[in-house]
């Protein structure tokens, strides 16, 4: 995938709704799903893949010990709704988050290091699901969906075993499915998740064998303020992406931090909110 360089907000803006004309037409429901990254060197690494080592041999024992001491937060009966949630709330999966809101995707790619380059990548969903086993397109066309649920894929592959035996002999697939509404942070978000059928592929090998089903668009320091200024304006702000206390203290933190863009000094500055756990701005979605 080639990423196109952006001069300005309405740039980016016309960029993004013709990414969405897939046959030239403009049309009400967007197959796309959308990734910011805060600083466009930054990878699109899953968290389990983060750990480094041998990390595919502890995914069981990620998964197996999170749902034991989890217990009284149960999100639902498969194993996909417990994947959801451990990745909710920062264990190491192979799951990325994703929007379908570009707006979205773009303040977690603005709300921090002001003075570095963003990165803003949409992957057509429709396209990518084209190309998986004969078994999961056909319960997609069954159901009329764009995505999965997490109910969908349970009957196919009940875990993840499961799931990698359906691409044995083929290049490894890539599954969009919508999680639980586990709070209001994953519907304010409207968030998405994406997961291989290979817990050791990662989304920039999917990307370079598939560059004609992704779009992506690097957002320059002074054009990032800009943007951040028009997200600030339409109210795209961590009060409303991550509901709670939480949210309130990360809107506030960045409004009143020395050299970011609502502090009125431009982004050439070093933004405190730029030192947080980059965990967060590495792929994943919220806190």
């Amino acid at each position: 995938m080639k990423a196109v360089t952006v001069s300005s907000w309405r740039e980016l803006d016309e960029a993004i709704g013709e990414a969405g004309r897939s046959d030239g037409a403009l049309h009400a429901h967007s197959t796309l799903v959308f990734r910011g990254l805060s600083r466009s060197g930054y990878s699109h690494m899953s968290g389990l893949a983060r750990l480094q080592g041998d990390y595919a041999a502890v995914e069981s024992h990620l998964i197996r010990n999170f749902r034991k001491y989890a217990h009284r937060a149960a999100p639902g009966p498969a194993l996909w709704d417990w994947l959801a949630l451990g990745q909710h709330h920062g264990l190491p999966t192979r799951l990325l988050d994703w929007t379908f809101s570009p707006l979205v995707a773009l303040h977690f790619a603005t709300a921090t290091w002001p003075e570095e380059d963003a990165l803003l990548i949409a992957v057509d969903s429709a396209g990518a699901h084209r190309l998986l086993p004969e078994p999961l397109r056909a319960s997609l066309q069954e159901e009329g969906a764009l995505l999965f649920t997490t109910e969908m894929l349970s009957q196919h592959a009940p875990d993840l075993c499961a799931f990698d035996r359906l691409g044995e002999g083929r290049p490894p697939f890539l599954v969009f499915f919508e999680p639980p509404s586990l709070d209001e942070r994953v519907v304010n978000q409207s968030s998405v998740l994406s997961a291989f059928s290979s817990a050791t592929y990662q989304l920039e090998e999917w990307l370079a064998d598939h560059p004609g089903l992704a779009s992506g668009w690097v957002i320059p320091a002074e054009v990032k303020a800009e943007v951040r200024q028009r997200l600030d304006q339409a109210n795209i702000t961590e009060r409303v992406l991550l509901p709670g206390l939480d949210g309130l203290a990360d809107w506030l933190r960045r409004y009143y931090s020395p050299g970011s863009i609502a502090y009125g000094e431009g982004a050439g500055g070093s933004s405190m909110a730029g030192q947080e756990d980059s965990r967060r701005h590495e792929g994943r979605m919220g806190p």
